[in-house]
């Protein structure tokens, strides 16, 4: 038996073989998801591009980003090719004096899409707001204050189950209890639903809020919550407990340790399980379908201070959906479809930038 001419050379064998077809496969599997991800977004960004930005001056379609939807009329007129949205065939018709002109109509294929960037920003910054202050507050007491028991392990497994649930019955759930059930002080006794006095002319109805605003808020928020406590309870648990024994051997209570000594480190990683959060609800259509969302909203008037509060919205995920199925197909909806799609990814990007920035900021500030 000879002995090999490089002895210290990786020999071959079996394990070896299965080993470097194991890692061909994963690799493949990794570039190949990179691809099909890469494919998609250049997709939306090419053929959204050209519903968000112009050959010509300003170069951006300002009507696309500032106005709402409207109804696209395709017409002929004195041997001329017109496409006009309602407003403006309406003027159009009145100027002329004409009392009606044949056109083909097509439902959300003018106008732009604005009352949608504003619905989407007020319910992921507002349902995220929730939802860090519910799963931060929730981190701490299972990380800080719980003793590990059976109740305990029953918690941490039902934010296991949570985070499974389909959006849909995140939605369903939103309706029963937000929509139709959450109780309101109103100045009159409902006949139709359970009331409660409380005195001082004022009664609890338990009529729900309707959907609005606040409903989706509450929707999305749970859905973000499993999240968000996940990444909360590690990023406490990787502080080291050397900081908290140091702050209560000077004579601090258990809060104050944990507020000064323990959160300012542990934010980066909370900041984390925002940017999850986000991509966890933004996208969403079912539970703002049920609780929020409206097809045709302009604008949020009336209902004093906190009125806007209890109107629903309009939202890119709800509208792109609607555009996409609920009406007929063309080359006008599909515009509206990949334009609206890109400013969609668009606005999630920044919000999720910005978080990042606030943590990389954090993490510059507070380390050990």
């Amino acid at each position: 038996m000879h002995a090999p001419a490089k002895p210290f050379a990786r020999q071959a064998s079996a394990s070896r073989t299965i080993e470097a077809v194991a890692f061909g496969v994963f690799r493949t599997a990794t570039y190949f998801v990179l691809v099909c991800a890469t494919v998609i977004f250049a997709l939306i960004f090419f053929r959204g591009a050209g519903a968000v930005f112009k050959t010509s001056a300003p170069f951006v379609n300002w009507t696309f980003l500032t106005q709402p939807p409207e109804t696209l009329y395709v017409f002929d007129h004195e041997g001329r090719h017109y496409e006009m949205g309602d407003k403006e065939f309406r003027a159009f018709k009145a100027e002329r004096q004409l009392a009606d002109i044949p056109a083909e109509s097509y439902a959300h294929s003018a106008g732009g899409i604005w009352p949608c960037i504003v619905g989407t920003v007020q319910l992921v910054v507002g349902s995220m707001a929730i939802a860090l202050f519910i799963g931060v507050s929730a981190a701490i007491y299972l990380n800080e204050y719980s003793r590990h028991g059976r109740t305990v392990h029953f918690i941490r497994l039902a934010i296991l189950n949570l985070a499974g649930v389909p959006s849909i019955v995140f939605g369903l759930f939103g309706l029963g209890l937000f929509v139709h059930f959450m109780p309101m002080l109103d100045t009159y006794n409902s006949d139709t639903v359970l009331s409660l006095p409380v005195g001082f002319g004022h009664w609890l109805n338990f009529r729900g809020w309707n959907v609005c605003l606040l409903s989706g808020w509450f929707t999305l928020a749970f859905m973000a919550l499993p999240v968000v406590i996940t990444a909360s309870e590690e990023s406490l648990k990787a502080v080291p407990m050397g900081f908290r024994e140091g702050s209560l051997a000077l004579g601090a209570t258990k809060w104050q340790s944990i507020r000064t000594n323990v959160l300012p480190y542990a934010l980066p990683g909370m900041l984390t399980s925002s940017i999850l959060g986000i991509a966890r609800v933004a996208g969403e259509t079912a539970p703002i379908m049920f609780t929020a969302a409206y097809v045709m909203r302009d604008q949020q008037s009336g209902g004093g201070l906190f009125g806007w509060l209890f109107q629903g919205v309009m939202a890119l995920p709800y509208h792109i959906y609607v555009v996409s199925s609920k009406i007929p197909q063309n080359e006008f909806t599909e515009r509206v479809q990949y334009g609206a799609a890109f400013i969609f990814l668009l606005l999630v990007m920044g919000i999720a930038l910005t978080s990042i920035f606030l943590r990389i900021r954090m993490r510059n500030r507070y380390r050990w």
